[in-house]
């Protein structure tokens, strides 16, 4: 299959699925979810062995970095697919039917529309794709129907829509400023905006930056923008909390890195290395303190995903080539740790029937596969080698003190310890504490396990020896990202 044939898979496989999952029954509208999500994954790593690939005219087009990212959101959406398909309701009523034809609709979807905003060409399209996030994913917090469920996809819809805001007028700003050199009418599309960069005024090329991080950074959980990270991943359903964590945030992330290529261009590096520098140790500082104070278990997940987002920002400031493959390492390997360790926070509140921490306990006798699974995963998350993590955040580290941000570089590994400490204690505590008299032992569903075994399977992999071909994208990635630096 052609690589145009591949992007065309791509952007539509998850939306057809999600159309016909709407009106099949549930057990159908699983497997249409996980043959959909099988068919990207496979159409993403085809692709990223390949060179940069274009289809339908100028709509669609992907390079080498974002490739990466789209392996990343095809992975999470893989094994969440898996997941699901033992999570959702097996009912057949009218409730958990209709709960189930929602479900697996708005998966899809949601699953579509951060797909299709990273193979978009064009600061104008990735907008429109990244607010279809928003508006999907919104409707997925609250698809339970609590009270605690609406005010948190409430919360998430007005700060992020505000946040989307933000990045329309950078994208305004930006726009501004290439029409002082491409004229009044043109297309934003990548490789033009790019291309004329150079000629672009500085100081309109910086305050679309910095506003482009403030609204983008609102739906990738920077610090302050980040209010509704919390309650949106615990009181989303699992599934959905590993795509927000594992995928969506990282969506955000590139296209910050976008508008980065195009002010490291017009202004020089400097700017953008403090702007990303500053958000990303604000992150990092209070996720690493809200983690060692947690007693909810998916909002301690929550901060960990704030955590890892302030990695990527303090990463992304620094100009070696070594720490910015190390970025984008960190983001396949963290979409592979979260979504695994949000699959177990998932099998050990159906087991326990609780996410407060003080409630579980013995979760590796409870859970004889996921229980074990889970404390890899919390393990990777940490950083602890052989992790992907502990790859990328060495790579990351060891970029920042070859070049000229070694104090950075030094800061960063005594908050990352700090934060890992606070998912330390809930291995310990949770994971391989004593279980509690008459607890009940056994898998809530084969599938949970099935999906978590994968997506640590490929932090492994990560982390031991990542393939060659992965390799060589994740350097032509880092090169294209380090050509201003």
């Amino acid at each position: 299959m052609t690589a145009r044939a591949l992007l065309v898979v791509v952007v539509s496989v998850p939306a057809l699925a999600g159309l016909a999952s709407w009106r099949v029954p549930r057990p159908a509208a699983a497997g249409l979810t996980i043959g959909a999500s099988a068919a990207c994954l496979a159409a993403a790593l085809v692709l990223a062995g390949q060179g940069p690939a274009v289809a339908l005219g100028s709509l669609l087009r992907v390079d080498a970095l974002s490739k990466v990212f789209l392996l990343a959101t095809a992975l999470v959406y893989a094994t969440g697919a898996l997941f699901a398909a033992g999570w959702v309701p097996l009912g057949t009523g009218p409730g958990p039917a209709a709960y189930g034809r929602r479900f697996f609709a708005g998966f899809n979807l949601f699953a579509w529309s951060m797909l299709g905003a990273l193979c978009l060409d064009g600061f104008a399209l990735l907008w429109v794709a990244v607010e279809v996030t928003t508006v999907v994913s919104a409707l997925l917090v609250g698809i339970d129907d609590t009270e605690a469920a609406t005010e948190a996809a409430w919360k998430y819809l007005l700060l992020a829509s505000l946040g989307l805001g933000i990045a329309l007028l950078a994208t305004v700003v930006l726009y501004h400023a290439g029409a002082r050199v491409l004229g009044p009418a043109y297309q934003l599309s990548f490789e033009r905006v790019l291309a004329a960069a150079p000629r672009f005024s500085p100081p309109a090329a910086q305050l679309a930056f910095a506003l482009a991080v403030l609204g983008y950074g609102t739906k990738m959980g920077l610090v302050p923008v980040h209010t509704w990270l919390p309650d949106a991943h615990s009181e989303a359903p699992t599934p959905v909390s590993a795509l927000l964590s594992g995928s969506l945030l990282s969506v955000s992330f590139y296209a910050i890195l976008r508008f980065d290529e195009v002010a490291r261009r017009a202004a020089g590096p400097t700017f953008c290395a403090d702007v990303l520098a500053a958000f990303g140790f604000a992150s990092l500082g209070l996720a690493a303190c809200y983690m060692a104070s947690q007693s909810d278990l998916k909002r301690l997940l929550a901060y960990s995903s704030v955590e890892h987002m302030g990695i990527l920002a303090v990463g992304a400031s620094f100009a070696s080539p070594v720490a910015l493959a190390g970025v984008l390492l960190h983001v396949l390997a963290h979409a592979a740790a979260k979504s695994g360790a949000f699959f177990g926070a998932g099998s050990l509140l159906r087991r326990f029937g609780t996410k407060q921490l003080a409630g579980i306990t013995g979760g590796v006798y409870a859970l004889p596969v996921s229980g074990p699974l889970t404390l890899a995963a919390v393990a990777g998350l940490a950083a602890l080698p052989p992790s992907g993590l502990f790859r990328s955040e060495f790579l990351i580290v060891s970029g920042g003190l070859a070049g000229p941000g070694r104090a950075a570089a030094l800061a960063l590994v005594p908050l990352a310890v700090l934060a890992s400490l606070g998912l330390g204690w809930f291995g310990l505590g949770a994971l391989l504490g004593t279980p509690a008299a008459g607890t009940q032992r056994g898998e809530p569903s084969a599938w949970a396990a099935g999906a978590m075994a994968a997506a640590l399977a490929a932090l492994a992999v990560l982390g031991l020896h990542p393939p060659g071909p992965l390799s060589e994208l994740l350097a032509r990635a880092a090169h294209q990202l380090g050509e201003a630096r």
